[in-house]
């Protein structure tokens, strides 16, 4: 503690001797400015006046130092001039920067003072105009001059890295003194004065494992052959100290983490020497059986393990692959085991690192071997057909009954259980075959046809008589061997076409056959003519050799008018054991033809109407047609128009369209029924024209005299009146229409019942006779006999 406060007072010694001789330069060198610009006379010790010559002023910095915190102002110097006689006539004035707000002066004596605290790091010097004036003029007495303030730096800043927090790597195993990373700090006192910006870097955390420079920052490692696998994440705190890492000086800190990064320094290991494994003897290849896993603790590409089968009993029938995910072995069944054959098989495994790193081979050998036994466990195995399919032979139409073949199965296991055999029906869907149940044979049950089902591809399950669950199938195809059932016959229907002018051998058509045998029971085919017409005097046949036959002419000169249709019978065998034969019929037409052979027309009709008849009588003919074909039509439009006028003023005058014969016979016995051909044509009713339907200009008003009276007894002569009245109306149509006969009775003796007209008058009859009509007519009693007790209810 002695030894700090020696050093305070040494530093504050310092600071005021430095104080001091500023200001004593300071004053000097304005007590010193140049005089006025009118001169000065001194007198000499001779008393001799001498004249001193002008010179401006000389103006030196200024220091103040920075972070002033007394009580009063700092003084940052005097201004002073020659001409300034001290009566208070000359005016001191500052202008620059922070003039009047940082820095103020008494424009009496001259003084600067600083009124505020300045910071170097904020800024670092200032730049002010002085000037002295005529106080009461404020004219220019001396020309500006400039000079500058420094801020004198002191320690107050400490120093700062870069960055809080610094990540780094380097690889594990490193030699030491190998560089890490270099961290940097910065101070912001001045660099150029004293020692407050000389830093010096110290590590706080981290020995021994690393060291740092400390003039650059580098840190470095300090111990040889670190483990990641030991310890992989370090933190290590490194300092920043200024003053040249004095004491009083500040310091600031930053956290570095180093990460040891992984090299291929570990072999990879077994955790044990023996696996032991076991697989079903129903294992399908490629089914995994097991895995192993060697342990290398390294990671990345430097912990890749590949796997290998190098020895053992089971190479052949085993395999290993790699699974990079998560670094195991995957030992995989390769071929079907048999556990009847082999119960067990022995592997020699072998894992090795895929990437080696030449610097620490020294480590190796970066393998390692293991030994894995397999087991094989009996299954419960289905039934093994002794082939993997079947092909028979049957011929078709062989008799129900008749051995196909014969299929067999075992079962592999050791129990050699008794097998039964049927047939799937969904291949079988016709029941052509059936199987024996205890020793495989096949049987057909119906005949088969080749030519309808050639192949009949079926299959036949195999199952164990205790375990039903355990069952095989096999694929049997079975041959239907063709047999020859089937004669040849035509390849087409023929029609044959020949001339009337045809020359003698000439050819006319050529035939082929067809045969739904296979071609050892088909072709060749034999063409011929039936016995009976082997000499037909009309035609002949030769067989080409070739499947075909050429039918051809045997004598010149055919005509239609005689026979223009032949028949021609045609022979045609097959090849077969034996052979097979149909006789076949070939139409043959007799046809007219040109010079040059070509047909022109086969029809006998039409070529006796062209015997009788010329061009020209049919040309007449046709014409003959078409001239009354035109009348027909003529005569049916003129009579069209004949109709329309009476149709347009039927449609104008709507109200006479409705027309009714209510006129009703005596059944089926009326033999003198009105006979409805008169309403047909009424214009023929004695010779009468009928008057044009023409809506009349005025209202026919019939005449009083023939209207009888209307309570007259006779209808008749109503009826006749009314008739008379509308024969005599001019306004009526010329044809039947509806009229009214509105005739009433005299009436009845009884009065009416009706009370319609009860309500509106006032009627004093006497009702009580009908109490006596009986007890049908009581509600009507009561009801018109109770008058006097509504009265009174009233």
């Amino acid at each position: 503690p002695k030894m700090k406060e020696d050093n305070c007072l040494h530093a504050a010694l310092i600071c005021l001797g430095m104080l001091y001789y500023s200001h004593a330069i300071t004053t000097e060198k304005l007590n010193h400015a140049r005089p006025s610009l009118h001169g000065h006379h001194e007198k000499g010790k001779e008393g001799q006046v001498l004249h001193r010559s002008k010179r401006g002023w000389v103006w030196n910095q200024f220091f103040v130092i920075e972070e002033y915190t007394g009580p009063d102002p700092v003084l940052v110097g005097r201004l002073h001039s020659d001409i300034d006689s001290g009566d208070g006539n000359i005016k001191y004035i500052l202008s620059g920067e922070g003039a009047g707000i940082i820095f103020v002066i008494d424009d009496k004596s001259g003084n600067i003072h600083a009124t505020k605290t300045l910071d170097r790091e904020e800024r670092a010097q200032y730049t002010l105009t002085a000037q002295a004036v005529d106080r009461n003029t404020n004219r220019p007495l001396e020309p500006p001059s400039e000079f500058i303030v420094k801020v004198q730096d002191i320690n107050d800043n400490p120093p700062e890295f870069l960055h809080e927090n610094y990540h780094a790597n380097v690889p594990e195993r490193s030699n030491v003194g190998t560089s890490v990373i270099q961290v940097t700090a910065s101070d912001a006192d001045d660099p150029t004065y004293g020692n407050s910006a000389k830093l010096v870097y110290s590590i706080l955390e981290g020995q021994p494992y690393f060291s740092v420079e400390a003039q650059t920052g580098i840190i470095r490692t300090a111990l040889p052959n670190m483990d990641r696998e030991a310890k992989e994440e370090y933190h290590v705190v490194i300092q920043a100290k200024d003053m040249g890492g004095h004491m009083g000086g500040l310091s600031g800190t930053t956290k570095v983490t180093i990460t040891l990064t992984d090299v291929n320094d570990n072999p990879p290991k077994f955790p044990q020497s023996v696996y032991q494994m076991s697989v079903s003897e129903a294992a399908v290849p490629g089914e995994e059986v097991g895995r192993v896993k060697a342990k290398d603790p390294d990671i990345g590409e430097n912990g890749l393990v590949a796997y290998s089968i190098i020895d053992g009993d089971g190479m052949d029938m085993f395999e290993i692959t790699t699974d990079y995910e998560t670094q195991e072995g995957v030992v995989k069944l390769k071929k079907l085991l048999d556990f009847e054959t082999k119960k067990s098989y022995s592997l020699k495994v072998e894992a090795a690192n895929v990437h080696i790193d030449p610097k620490f081979i020294s480590n190796g050998p970066f393998k390692d071997t293991v030994t894995v036994k397999i087991s094989v466990e009996d299954a419960d195995e289905p039934p093994v057909f002794l082939k993997p399919s079947y092909i028979f032979e049957v011929q078709e139409n062989a008799a129900s009954g008749t051995v196909v073949g014969k299929v067999h199965a075992k079962d592999p296991d050791a129990a050699n259980s008794a097998i039964r055999y049927s047939i799937d029906r969904h291949t079988d869907l016709e029941r052509y075959f059936i199987i024996n149940a205890e020793d495989g044979n096949i049987k057909t049950i119906k005949a088969l046809d080749r030519e309808e089902i050639a192949w009949h591809n079926i299959s036949v399950f195999a199952v164990e008589v205790h375990k039903q669950h355990q069952e095989a199938k096999v694929p049997v195809a079975i041959k239907v061997v063709d047999v020859n059932d089937n004669a040849p016959k035509f390849a087409a229907a023929y029609e044959a076409f020949v001339c009337e002018n045809a020359r003698s051998n000439q050819q006319f058509i050529t035939i082929s056959a067809d045969d739904k045998d296979d071609s050892a029971n088909g072709p060749r085919f034999i063409f011929s003519l039936p016995p009976e017409i082997i000499h037909n005097p009309n035609f002949t046949l030769r067989d080409n050799r070739d499947n075909t036959a050429s039918v051809l002419v045997r004598r010149e000169g055919f005509s239609r008018q005689k026979q223009d249709l032949y028949l021609l019978p045609i022979v045609i065998s097959d090849g077969g054991l034996p052979p097979m034969s149909s006789t076949n019929t070939l139409t043959i037409r007799v046809c007219g033809c040109d010079s040059n052979g070509s047909l022109l027309s086969c029809n006998a009709e039409a070529y006796i109407l062209n015997a009788g008849l010329s061009t020209g009588a049919l040309i007449a003919i046709l014409a003959c047609i078409v001239i009354l074909l035109v009348i027909v039509v003529l005569f049916v439009t003129l009579k069209r128009q004949k109709k329309e006028p009476l149709i347009v003023f039927e449609e104008e005058d709507v109200r006479e369209n409705i027309i009714t014969y209510d006129d009703e016979g005596g059944g089926e016995e009326d033999t003198e029924a009105f006979d409805i051909a008169t309403l047909q044509n009424p214009d023929g009713i004695n010779g009468f024209i009928p008057r044009k339907d023409i809506k009349p200009e005025y209202q026919y008003m019939p005449r009083p005299g023939l209207r009888p009276a209307p309570n007259s007894v006779d209808v008749d002569d109503f009826i006749n009146t009314r008739i008379q009245e509308a024969d005599n109306d001019p306004t009526a149509p010329p044809y039947d229409s509806i009229q009214i006969y509105g005739y009433e009775g005299r009436g009845s003796v009884a009065g009416s019942l009706s009370s319609l007209e009860s309500a509106t008058t006032d009627s004093d009859l006497d009702y009580d006779y009908l109490q006596n009509w009986g007890p049908r007519f009581k509600k009507l009693a009561d009801l018109y006999g109770s008058k006097d007790t509504f009265d009174d209810d009233s």
